[in-house]
């Protein structure tokens, strides 16, 4: 697990891919710790990073040796750790990062952002306790977006953004990066983030 600090009150722990921490999450954690946030990052496979040529191999290891529950169990002991520490506790999550982040919208958090999490599909009972704000593609292979986004709506402190782009648009290192895309969600993203910090 690593932890960059910049002396902020405000803790923002982001959630890897199915990859795990690879180039695109430490690119984006730089972008955080450039705005005053601290970043902590776990490995939630607990072990190195795959190549973007394995995402089958990818994929079946998280599904079978680790999980969203196990993950969860994770994620939520770190939360307890930090909050000790940290007057205010954030997560962002990409993929299965992003689903994980939203099944912890439910604790005592300070909000919650989500890019491209599919499995929230699997997943809409959840009711945020915090502001949640989710970015999905306009289009995803395995669901329909756009019933989603009608469940999701519905739902108190949630946000909900469709982006012209593909799944993992905000990934430099992949191939359906989309830069504009991208630069647009990390402002927003910011700016979520600010509005929701107790100064």
């Amino acid at each position: 697990m690593s932890k960059e600090t910049s002396s902020s009150r405000a803790l923002v722990i982001v959630l890897h891919e199915i990859y795990g921490v690879n180039d695109h999450i430490n690119f984006f954690s730089e972008i955080l710790i450039n705005e005053g946030f601290d970043v902590l990052v776990p490995n939630l496979i607990h072990r190195d990073s795959f190549s973007y040529d394995h995402e089958d191999i990818a994929y079946q290891y998280f599904m079978n040796e680790i999980g969203f529950e196990k993950s969860l169990r994770e994620v939520e002991e770190i939360i307890k750790i930090n909050k000790a520490e940290y007057d205010q506790v954030f997560i962002i999550g990409f993929s299965i990062g992003a689903t994980i982040a939203w099944m912890c919208s439910e604790y005592d958090i300070n909000g919650i952002i989500g890019y491209y999490g599919s499995r929230i599909r699997d997943h809409k009972e959840i009711e945020p306790r915090c502001p949640a704000l989710l970015f999905f593609p306009a289009r995803e292979r395995s669901f329909n977006v756009k019933n989603l986004e009608m469940d999701l709506k519905k739902k108190k402190n949630t946000l909900i953004k469709i982006i012209e782009a593909e799944h993992g648009f905000m990934n430099p290192f992949y191939r359906t990066y989309d830069s504009n895309e991208c630069k647009n969600c990390v402002e927003i993203s910011l700016e979520f983030l600010k509005a929701n910090v107790i100064r």
